[in-house]
């Protein structure tokens, strides 16, 4: 019931208040940002895979831990797709071990940038999803990366996929990332997809999270409720009124407290009073009033009921949540009144969400992307200045060593 709801909100796009070429023209990061010519000029050792990985072996054997360095020699040195499998072995085998925590971040960056280079995006995303297993904790120009990658090839679930780990880590720092992720969420709600109602939470977290961060009429929509962005609001309002607040909240990285339509409607009161240009989205407000009235039905019990056997220890309703329940007449009297207000004002946006992410994009990712640029080359400075320190101290404890078994042997001889 649950999903069938989500569908029925899931409404077409109104394009009729947008030019065509800008909803055709898709909104992805430019060569300059994907280009590898700086990663790949990096200063390289030689490096024999197989000598790595028998080094590795007996390591392990000999109960030893592996170097972050070794590990990093063996991702840089992938030159296939097989490699990248075997990579994957080792990047687990590591995680394991007692240096776990020494995962070096050129390392991750690496890792995504081969898997990327060599057709085993699958296996990113695998390690990605399950990060604690291969301890892999990107950076948000990684994300991009990787975002990118489905983004061009229109696979928007996959795109998906990686934004709600980027909402898992709580790493919507930069725009571009926002932007990418609001742009591959509302592409991806655009076909219908049938989603269960942890997809449903799992999503809306990523695009109240993403849509937290603008400061814009894009980002207001994104925490209301609307066909995309919105569409986040229905989802965890939906999940609070028939499962509780606790099924909210659980391993979301989201406040802890009822009241999502409370805080929805907070949303509309600053769009009213503002004296700019801010604005919702028709689709906004016409999702939220179906929505509301859906919730106020007699079959909004029976649909809570349905699929409760999954996580159903975690998921109660307590008396709180019982008690925002009942305020769900007064909400839907304050929205009627805000509606109005909004409209009086004229502060009700024709265009759909989804076109108003692609605008957003096409006026502010040119920009958004050369300071992303100008802060990944220093970060690969820095990458390859710790790089370079950790190659001399490894040169260093192998000649403390060799000198050590040099006065051994001659203490032994002397004796």
């Amino acid at each position: 019931m649950a999903a069938s709801i989500l569908q029925r909100f899931l409404l077409p796009v109104r394009r009729a208040c947008v030019p065509q070429s800008l909803i055709a023209k898709r909104c992805l990061l430019s060569a300059a940002y994907t280009d590898t010519k700086l990663w790949e000029e990096r200063e390289h050792e030689p490096q024999n895979l197989a000598d790595l990985a028998s080094l590795m072996d007996r390591t392990y054997e000999r109960m030893f831990p592996v170097s972050s360095l070794t590990v990093s020699r063996f991702v840089d040195s992938i030159t296939c797709k097989e490699e990248v499998h075997q990579a994957e072995y080792y990047l687990y085998k590591f995680r394991h071990s007692p240096n776990c925590w020494y995962l070096r971040d050129w390392t991750m960056h690496s890792w995504f940038r081969q898997c990327l280079k060599y057709g085993a995006r699958d296996k990113a995303l695998y390690t990605l999803k399950n990060k604690v297993q291969f301890g892999m904790f990107p950076d948000e120009f990684t994300f991009n990366l990787l975002i990118d990658s489905y983004l061009k090839d229109k696979d928007y679930k996959g795109a998906c996929a990686v934004v709600e780990e980027v909402m898992l880590q709580e790493t919507f720092d930069l725009p571009t990332t926002q932007i990418l992720s609001l742009y591959a969420l509302s592409k991806y709600l655009t076909t219908k997809p049938g989603l269960s109602w942890q997809e449903q939470r799992s999503m809306g977290t990523a695009l109240m999270l993403a849509g937290l961060k603008q400061e814009n009429s894009t980002g207001l929509n994104a925490q209301v409720l609307g066909h995309i962005c919105s569409l986040l609001k229905h989802m965890n309002c939906k999940v609070e009124m028939t499962r509780g607040i606790h099924a909210v909240f659980h391993k979301m990285p989201l406040i802890w407290t009822p009241g999502y339509f409370s805080r929805s409607l907070a949303v509309m009161e600053r769009v009213c009073s503002d004296a700019g240009d801010l604005r919702l989205s028709k689709e906004v407000l016409d999702t939220v009033q179906e929505m509301l009235q859906d919730l106020s039905s007699p079959t909004t019990s029976e649909a809570g009921e349905e699929n409760t056997t999954e996580n159903q220890t975690d998921e109660s309703i307590d008396e709180e949540d019982e008690l925002e329940m009942a305020k769900l007449p007064l909400y839907l009297a304050k929205f009627k009144d805000l509606s109005e207000q909004l409209q009086a004002r004229g502060k009700v946006e024709s265009a759909g969400l989804e076109a108003l992410v692609s605008r957003l994009a096409q006026e502010t990712l040119p920009a958004c992307e050369e300071a992303d640029i100008a802060e990944y080359r220093r970060r690969v400075q820095e990458w390859e200045a710790e790089r370079l320190q950790l190659i001399r101290r490894e040169e260093e404890m192998r000649e403390k060593t060799k000198q050590e078994q040099e006065a051994r042997k001659a203490a032994s001889d002397a004796q």
